[in-house]
């Protein structure tokens, strides 16, 4: 039976507003769409939530080792280097690679949690503000009985774009590129947005921090951005 025109409209509305609120949390599509070549990093996220107050700019993002260069270095903007070293002089247990390993791994988990409306795992993971911000879409898209389905086919990009010290407080932006399929499904299981087989790239800009002066090791996701 053919959906109702009523039904078309208001699914077109719902649909709207869950691709708004999915892009202010989690990135933009950048419009270049490839096939899967490669599988998910398996490293283990390492970041947990932080009551440290969030930056009023949103400047971070991070890539996966899959994603590292050839030669074996770790993939960072010129700019960052001077931060990360005086990060690395507050906290002698940080290290580039590492962290880079854990945020990459962070940034599947979190995109998984979102998408399943994982509240307890984005707690876990986000700093409190940016996990308000995450429950709300996930609020809104329950509130109109639809699902989101995600798929991380692969992160291609994973690099450090900014770091530096804010008294204790560690902050290191991540800028990361990934390829992913994405579809927002109605109660009755069809598609109102998205396609569950189409591969679309997405660009993202997290910032991670940590307050060195704090025996837990883990970091939180204080912000995210959609880069211009």
């Amino acid at each position: 039976m053919d959906v109702p025109f009523l039904d078309i409209v208001v699914f077109g509305a719902i649909a709207a507003f869950l691709v708004l609120r999915l892009r202010s949390v989690l990135g933009r599509r950048t419009g270049h769409e490839r096939p899967p070549t490669q599988g998910l990093p398996a490293a283990r996220p390492g970041v947990s939530r932080r009551t440290a107050e969030e930056p009023a700019r949103a400047n971070g993002s991070e890539r996966p080792p899959a994603a590292a260069p050839a030669n074996g270095s770790t993939a960072m903007a010129p700019a960052a280097e001077s931060g990360l070293a005086r990060i690395s002089l507050a906290d002698r247990s940080f290290t580039p690679d590492s962290f880079l390993a854990g945020a990459s791994a962070a940034f599947t988990a979190i995109v998984t949690a979102f998408a399943a409306g994982d509240r307890d795992t984005l707690r876990d993971l986000l700093s409190e503000s940016v996990a308000r911000d995450f429950e709300a879409a996930i609020d809104a898209r329950e509130k109109n009985n639809a699902t989101q389905q995600t798929e991380i086919v692969a992160i291609d990009r994973a690099e450090i774009a900014e770091a530096g010290m804010d008294g204790t407080l560690a902050r290191v932006v991540v800028a990361f590129t990934s390829r992913q399929k994405n579809a927002t499904l109605d109660s009755e299981g069809r598609i109102i947005a998205g396609d569950p087989n189409e591969v679309v790239e997405v660009a993202d800009e997290w910032t991670f921090a940590r307050d060195t002066r704090s025996s837990d090791p883990n970091w939180a996701l204080v912000a995210t951005r959609s880069p211009a």
